[in-house]
């Protein structure tokens, strides 16, 4: 059994997820102690138990000590079996950090599988629907995976009630180098808000606006959702190249201006624009643990995090693939799975 200290390296639950999903695809058992030690709320939290649940759901797994708050739990995989699964998270629980946890087991199963994902959308510390749909996904098919996303209801925090839907045909992953992210082709800065003043999406637009001066006028647009969706907001800039897609977002939260917002995610775009690189931080480490299990592969990417950083050991403990970052002349840094 591999035995994990969840407070070592991130300390998040990430650790959680890519444990799970390495177990199902390859068959070793897992104990973590100390999840997610380094948060300032320590132990699972609902959407982690969720994501285990699930896997367990699917992969016929065996856990121990599975509840929210718990510091430390045990996760024996079986066999996985494609089909159709409907997971709700509670509340705001990301959706997306729960389907990171099935997608590669049920990529790599022997059958077709349909997944049905209720909670979070569009919610802080983790990757927005758009994101994973545009950015991330189009990668995997890049390497032949074959996966539909449909995003049916928005759900933000606090109050969630999101809904998305997954087809996920199996297949082989090939190795592919993604080094060039090609000629920028279009770039868009949306504002999306329900049950909130028009006024704040007016000034989050306005301030990308003007610390983005080069983007045409109509890329601009204020997107409003049915208020029984939210409270909630969301900026999303996205800039789209020939062999790449990058979203940065920006989530409304009381206590944080729309300026302010606006100005963070707007300076994050900048940088990313400014390099050369075809993966920002968040599509790399999102990127490291399928090109690991098609057993190859490089990508280039901005200075890895350590979030990066403890995925890769992670993935090292479970496969023996190792991860090697290597920084180039213009400044990215290669990222090759060995």
């Amino acid at each position: 059994m591999i035995i994990i200290d969840g407070s070592e390296g991130e300390g998040g639950g990430q650790v959680v997820r890519n444990a799970c999903a390495l177990s199902l695809v390859t068959g070793q058992p897992f104990r973590i102690t100390n999840a997610r030690g380094k948060r300032e709320k320590p132990g699972l939290m609902r959407q982690h138990v969720t994501a285990i649940e699930a896997a367990c759901a699917i992969g016929g797994a065996a856990c121990e000590g599975v509840a929210v708050g718990a510091a430390e739990f045990s996760f024996t995989p079986g066999k996985v079996v494609p089909g159709d699964y409907r997971f709700a998270v509670g509340t705001a629980g990301s959706t997306g950090l729960v389907l990171q946890t099935l997608l590669m087991p049920l990529l790599l199963a022997d059958g077709p599988s349909r997944l049905v994902l209720e909670g979070g959308t569009h919610n802080m510390l983790a990757p927005p629907f758009e994101f994973v749909a545009r950015a991330f996904v189009p990668v995997l098919r890049r390497m032949g995976a074959q996966i539909d996303l449909r995003l049916v209801r928005h759900g933000f925090y606090p109050r969630g009630g999101g809904r998305i839907e997954v087809d996920i045909q199996p297949g082989t992953l090939t190795p592919i180098e993604c080094l060039d992210r090609g000629a920028l082709r279009s770039v868009s800065a949306t504002a999306l808000f329900a049950g909130l003043p028009f006024n704040i999406v007016e000034r989050e637009i306005a301030t990308a606006r003007r610390l983005l001066p080069d983007w045409p006028e109509d890329t601009f647009a204020v997107h409003q959702l049915p208020d029984e969706q939210g409270p909630g907001n969301v900026l999303l800039l996205e800039a789209e190249f020939e062999h790449a897609t990058e979203i940065v977002s920006g989530f409304g939260r009381l206590g944080v201006s729309a300026e302010s917002l606006a100005k963070t995610a707007a300076h994050r775009m900048a940088g990313f624009l400014a390099s050369e690189a075809f993966a920002g931080p968040y599509l790399a480490d999102q990127l490291l643990l399928p090109f690991a299990l098609a057993g190859g592969g490089s990508f280039t990417t901005v200075k890895p995090s350590q979030h990066a950083l403890t995925a890769c050991d992670i993935i090292e403990r479970f496969t023996g693939r190792r991860w090697a970052f290597e920084q180039q002349a213009n400044g990215c840094h290669r990222a090759r799975c060995g």
